[in-house]
């Protein structure tokens, strides 16, 4: 269980913050970007959901409890030591991108396919959604890049890839099944 009953520790007041093992590491290491971007995302899907409802907002709660998970398995290096360490460490698992897909299958199912590519607005959910995209895309990026020269759980990387493709689909949802998206049009103000 978690207290947290002091919020402040002094102990990172000279640039530095402890992982998930104890080890502790510039703020601006490779895998504290990565986190703390994970939890950029979590911070903009809360926004998200203050225009969602229903069905899109339990899928949007399992969404942001996942990408706590996530922060978690981040947070703590050394993969390779997880089967000695005296917790199990907590990561992510193929079991949670399936589920993505699955969503992602049943809203795309409700579409029309594209024929143009689309603007990120619409409705205000969409283009909340539309933003959650593109932190998650970035989230991915920094995963990524942590991972050349770190050991990093493939399954984060797989949940983070297809979470981005999800929010796409979830906006189109979010815009009247599609009927509402905003389409580019090439060239129109030239």
């Amino acid at each position: 269980m978690v207290v947290l009953n002091k919020i402040y520790t002094r102990t990172g007041d000279a640039g530095e913050t402890a992982l998930g093992d104890g080890s502790r590491v510039a703020k601006h290491s490779a895998r504290v970007v990565s986190y703390g971007t994970v939890d950029e995302l979590n911070a903009t899907l809360g926004i998200a959901r203050l225009h969602a409802e229903g069905e899109m907002d339990a899928q949007l709660a399992r969404i942001q409890n996942d990408l706590f998970d996530l922060g978690a398995d981040l947070c703590r290096p050394g993969m390779e030591r997880d089967e000695s360490a005296e917790y199990p460490p907590l990561r992510m698992v193929a079991a949670q991108t399936d589920r993505l897909e699955r969503e992602i299958d049943a809203m795309n199912g409700r579409l029309e396919p594209l024929r143009s590519f689309i603007l990120p607005g619409g409705s205000a959910l969409a283009a909340h959604l539309h933003m959650c995209r593109t932190v998650a895309r970035r989230a991915e990026r920094y995963v990524i890049e942590l991972s050349a020269t770190e050991s990093v759980n493939a399954a984060a990387i797989t949940y983070l890839n297809r979470l981005s493709d999800w929010f796409f689909v979830a906006a189109r949802i979010a815009n009247d099944d599609g009927r509402a998206d905003v389409l580019w049009v090439p060239g129109a103000n030239r």
